[in-house]
C-alpha cells in the first residue's frame, strides 16, 4: 500500500526538492540497463528477469505488490541466484567469491555485475520505502 511511484517519490521531493527526481532516475537507469543478451543469446527481452529480481529483493524485505505474479520469481530465478540475492541484500558481509561464481556459471561478468547493481538499487529503494512510510505516518 506504499510504493515509490505513488508515495515515496512525492514525499521525498516535498522534503528535499529535486532529490526524488535524482533517485528516481538512478533507479530507472539501473532497472532499464540491458544489452538484450543472456549468456550467449542475443536479442533477448530481459525485462521479465529484471522485474523478477527487483520484486524478489523487495519481497525479501516484506514488500509485495498485488499486481505482480510472484510465480515468475520461481520460474526465472534459480535457487543459487536467489540465495546469492538474499545474502547480498541482507547479509553483505557473508557474500563470498565462491557464491558469486556459483550462480549463472556461463554468464559474463558484466551480466553478474548488472545483477548486483539491480539488487543493491532495489534494496536501497526498499529501505527508502520503509523510512518514508514512517515519516508519512508521523506527519499524519
Amino acid at each position: 500500500d506504499y510504493t515509490w511511484e505513488d508515495h515515496g517519490y512525492s514525499l521525498i521531493n516535498r522534503l528535499y526538492p529535486d532529490v526524488g527526481q535524482l533517485l528516481d532516475e538512478k533507479f530507472q537507469v539501473v532497472y532499464n540497463l540491458t544489452y538484450n543478451t543472456i549468456a550467449m543469446h542475443c536479442g533477448v527481452d530481459t525485462s521479465m528477469l529484471r522485474r523478477a529480481i527487483w520484486n524478489y529483493v523487495h519481497c525479501v524485505f516484506g514488500i509485495r505488490y498485488d499486481d505482480y505474479d510472484y510465480r515468475e520469481v520461481n520460474q526465472l530465478l534459480e535457487r543459487s541466484l536467489k540465495i546469492y540475492i538474499k545474502t547480498v541484500a541482507c547479509y553483505p558481509e557473508k557474500t563470498t567469491k565462491r557464491m558469486y561464481r556459483q550462480f549463472w556459471r556461463h554468464f559474463k561478468h558484466s551480466e553478474k555485475v548488472h545483477i548486483n547493481l539491480l539488487l543493491l538499487e532495489a534494496r536501497m529503494q526498499a529501505a527508502l520505502l520503509y523510512a518514508l512510510r514512517a515519516v508519512t505516518r508521523y506527519m499524519t
